[in-house]
């Protein structure tokens, strides 16, 4: 049995603008960087092998709360989102000819014009996990962790998530013999002294 933590990383000047960064390597922001640095993990996260997306949100994110640098795994970079990637999600749904749909209409196969749908990127994520030898934080991106979580719950991208990620906690997970559940109480980053 392994326990996962996932942690979202920080704000980005895009986030703030709605703006769809996907696989764009856009890092976190000044504000972000002192909001993190209040910030550290919690006994007995703080021991856990740590694990970072390559993208500089997630890395740097994961060198504030932890004070050390992470693994990194290309298998934890956001959800590609093609050609939509610095549009904002707000004017494609707008527009009825754009495909863009609210997450609780995707489903599995769901994927952005020269993009990854969900599916793919549980692919990916799956040789990754499968070599976790032991407990771990992983600093990523919201599609990642919606994947694992949906994955988790046994969520299908279909009607109301069973999930709401907020930043600067921990979404715990166990894997046991390659399959994911949830514990259903996120846990909060610990204030620093």
């Amino acid at each position: 049995m392994i326990r996962i933590a996932l942690l979202r990383h920080g704000h980005t000047d895009w986030n703030r603008a709605g703006r769809i960064q996907g696989s764009s390597d856009i890092p976190v922001d000044d504000d972000a960087r002192r909001e993190l640095e209040q910030f550290r993990l919690p006994v007995p996260w703080n021991s856990a092998e740590l694990w970072s997306s390559p993208l500089a949100r997630a890395a740097e994110t994961a060198r504030i709360v932890a004070e050390r640098p992470p693994r990194i795994s290309d298998a934890l970079t956001e959800m590609n989102w093609g050609d939509w990637e610095g549009l904002r999600g707000a004017d494609l749904l707008a527009k009825s000819d754009t495909g863009f749909r609210h997450i609780e209409e995707w489903g599995w196969d769901y994927r952005a014009p020269g993009g990854e749908s969900p599916a793919e990127l549980e692919h990916r994520l799956r040789p990754w996990l499968a070599g976790l030898q032991r407990d771990a934080v992983v600093v990523c991106h919201i599609g990642v962790m919606r994947v694992l979580l949906a994955r988790a719950y046994g969520w299908d991208f279909e009607g109301p998530a069973p999930f709401r990620i907020k930043r600067n906690r921990l979404f715990l997970l166990t894997m046991s013999d390659g399959t994911l559940t949830a514990d259903p109480d996120p846990v909060r980053l610990e204030q620093q002294p």
